[in-house]
C-alpha cells in the first residue's frame, strides 16, 4: 500500500514482476474509500484497521466515524440489555421495525458480556452506553462505565470523590458541535455535580456550579446537546418534579422546566422521556403505576415547545379495544419510533420475547416477536429504541 497525493494506492499482491504489480493498481481518492468502507459491517471495519496504518488511520478518522455514523441513524436499531442471575449484562441487537402491518418476528444477536458487578443501567446515547457497576470485592467502590455493544470497548472512569453514603446517577450525553461524548453525574443528595469529558487525555471529573436545588431521577434522555432529566425540588416541602436541563455546549449551564396541567405536582412512575422529532416529549400512561396493564385505556404525550416560556402542548391517545387481547401481562413504555408509534415491552421476559407496537394515527397494534432470547427467560430485560451503531473507539 503506497500513499499517493491525492489518493490511496491500493495494491494487490502478485507474484510477477514489479510492471505486473503496477497494472495490478488501483488509485482511489480517499473520499471514495471511506465511502466504501462506511458501508462493511462493524466486524468487518475492525478487520480493516489492522490491514495497514494508512486504512488504520482512515478508519479512525473524524470523517470516517461521521459518514458511519449517519448511514446508522439510518437503520436504527433495537438493542436489548438483559440481565442474568449472576448480574451480568448480556447485549443483543435486532432490526427495528417502523410501521410493521402485521405480527411478525425479527432475530437478536448475542453481541458482547459486560461487567458481573453492575448495580444500575444509566443508558445510552449515539451509540455508546453507560452503567454503574461495583469495583473491588472487601470493601467494593461504585465506579461508572461506559461502553461501546458494537464494538466491544468499554472504560471504567475515575472514581468520583463523593460521599459513600450517596449514590450516583450517571448521564451520558453528546455535543455534536464539538463532536464529544460528557457524562454527568450527580449525587443522589444533589449537592455535587460534576462532569468529565470523554476522549481528554486526562480523564477527570471537574465541578460544575447548579443553583437550581433539586434531586435527580434516573430518567433521562440526551436531545440536540441537551441533557435532559427528571428532578425533584429540594429545600423545599412542595417536592415538585420539574425538567432540569444541562448544555453540553462549552457553558455546561443548567435550566429548568417546570411541569403544567396533570403533572404540576409530580409525574406519574410510567413516565418516558422521548425524542419527538427534535424537541422533548414525556409519556405517560393513564395508570398511576410503573406498569401499563390491560386496563389501560390512554396515553398522554407532552411535548416541550418552547423551554424559555415552560410552554408545553398536550396530545392524548386512546387505545383501541383491541389493547386487551393483545397484552397479556405488565408491560413498560419502551418510547416512541418517529411521532406516530408507541412501543412496549414485558417486564420480564418470556418465551417467546416481543415487543408490541401501537401507532396512533392508523389505531393498529402489532406484536413482534424476538427471536434469540431464549436464554434469559424469567429475567428482567431493558429495551433501548433507535440505538445507532457507532464505529468510534474509547
Amino acid at each position: 500500500m503506497k500513499r499517493q497525493k491525492g489518493g490511496l494506492t491500493i495494491s494487490r499482491r502478485v507474484t510477477r514482476s514489479t510492471t505486473t504489480l503496477d497494472r495490478n493498481s488501483l488509485t482511489l481518492p480517499v473520499e471514495v474509500v471511506t465511502e466504501i468502507l462506511s458501508r462493511l459491517p462493524l466486524k468487518s471495519i475492525a478487520t480493516c484497521r489492522c490491514v495497514c496504518k494508512l486504512w488504520s488511520s482512515v478508519l479512525r478518522s473524524q470523517d470516517f466515524t461521521d459518514s458511519f455514523l449517519t448511514k446508522s441513524c439510518a437503520r436504527p436499531r433495537l438493542l436489548f440489555a438483559c440481565h442474568d442471575h449472576r448480574r451480568e449484562i448480556h447485549f443483543l441487537l435486532s432490526s427495528q421495525l417502523n410501521h410493521p402491518k402485521h405480527n411478525s418476528y425479527v432475530v437478536a444477536t448475542n453481541h458482547i458480556t459486560r461487567s458481573p458487578g453492575y448495580y444500575k443501567l444509566f443508558g445510552c446515547t449515539n451509540g455508546f452506553f453507560c452503567y454503574g457497576a461495583k469495583q473491588g470485592r472487601n470493601k467494593p467502590v461504585l465506579v461508572t462505565v461506559i461502553c461501546n455493544p458494537s464494538t466491544g470497548q468499554s472504560l471504567t472512569l475515575p472514581r468520583l470523590n463523593s460521599k459513600e453514603k450517596y449514590r450516583v446517577e450517571s448521564y451520558l450525553g453528546y455535543d455534536p458541535i464539538a463532536k464529544q461524548f460528557k457524562v454527568l453525574s450527580l449525587c443522589d443528595d444533589g449537592k455535587e455535580h460534576r462532569v468529565l469529558t470523554l476522549g481528554t487525555k486526562k480523564q477527570s471529573w471537574r465541578l460544575v456550579e447548579c443553583c437550581i436545588p433539586h434531586c435527580s431521577s434516573g430518567k433521562w434522555i440526551c436531545i440536540s446537546g441537551v441533557l435532559y432529566y427528571i428532578a425533584t425540588e429540594s429545600g423545599s416541602s412542595s417536592r415538585e418534579s420539574m425538567v432540569v436541563c444541562f448544555d453540553l455546549s462549552r457553558s455546561e449551564k443548567f435550566s429548568s422546566v417546570k411541569l403544567l396541567g396533570d403533572f404540576s405536582k409530580a409525574l406519574p412512575h410510567s413516565a418516558t422521556m422521548i425524542n419527538y422529532n427534535g424537541r422533548l416529549g414525556l409519556l405517560t400512561s393513564s395508570e398511576h403505576s410503573w406498569y401499563v396493564s390491560r386496563s389501560c385505556k390512554s396515553f398522554k404525550l407532552w411535548v416541550l415547545r418552547d423551554a424559555a416560556k415552560h410552554e408545553w402542548s398536550k396530545r392524548v391517545y386512546v387505545l383501541p379495544p383491541l389493547w386487551k387481547d393483545v397484552v397479556v401481562g405488565d408491560m413498560y413504555i419502551a418510547g416512541m419510533v418517529g411521532t406516530n408509534e408507541i412501543v412496549f415491552t414485558p417486564s420480564y421476559q418470556r418465551v417467546p420475547y416481543y415487543v408490541i407496537y401501537y401507532n396512533v394515527k392508523s389505531k393498529m397494534i402489532r406484536k413482534v416477536g424476538i427471536h434469540g432470547m431464549e436464554a434469559f427467560e424469567g429475567e428482567r430485560i431493558n429495551t433501548y429504541l433507535n440505538y445507532v451503531e457507532n464505529v468510534e473507539l474509547l
